[in-house]
């Protein structure tokens, strides 16, 4: 089984994600199924129908989430000695040399990747650029849109 690499701080949410589908979802979507049973006629009773659907769903969240967990591979990139490279999990500042902007990533594991809030998949073009990189170098990201040329201002272990 391949394991796939996650932050701690994504396993922690997928953790907390599970004991609430656990805890409060399943019991509260199985209130309301034996709730809208009561109402008789099951066929066409549309309550129930959406109800046993959403239970369908937290079901099959729940069997996502407990796979992910069993083939994780957790890295605390605050424990790791990466002699000033890039890592999987460091935080990482790039400068876009043409258009002098600066922006912040975290270099995370696939399920976690969220780029709303700057959180990319080590698979992703930007971050294999910059892996075991330092700061200071500049890398070149091909993209879409042509290449695009980063500097590293700052890398973070956090």
């Amino acid at each position: 089984m391949q394991r796939h690499p996650m932050t701690k701080e994504g396993a922690d949410a997928l953790q907390a994600e599970l004991q609430k589908l656990k805890k409060e979802d399943r019991p509260t979507i199985s209130n309301a199924i034996a709730e809208a049973r009561e109402h008789g006629d099951l066929k066409e009773n549309a309550e129930y129908h959406a109800a046993r659907e959403q239970q369908g769903l937290i079901e099959a969240r729940i069997k996502q989430i407990e796979n992910m967990l069993g083939r994780v591979q957790i890295i605390d990139v605050t424990k790791l000695n990466p002699n000033g490279k890039v890592v999987f999990g460091a935080t990482v500042t790039v400068l876009n040399v043409e258009t002098d902007e600066e922006v912040t990533y975290q270099i995370v594991g696939e399920e976690e990747a969220d780029l709303k809030h700057n959180k990319i998949s080590v698979n992703s073009p930007i971050a294999r650029a910059l892996i075991a990189k330092e700061e200071g170098d500049e890398v070149v990201v091909k993209a879409p849109s042509g290449n695009i040329d980063y500097e590293i201002v700052e890398i973070q272990y956090i």
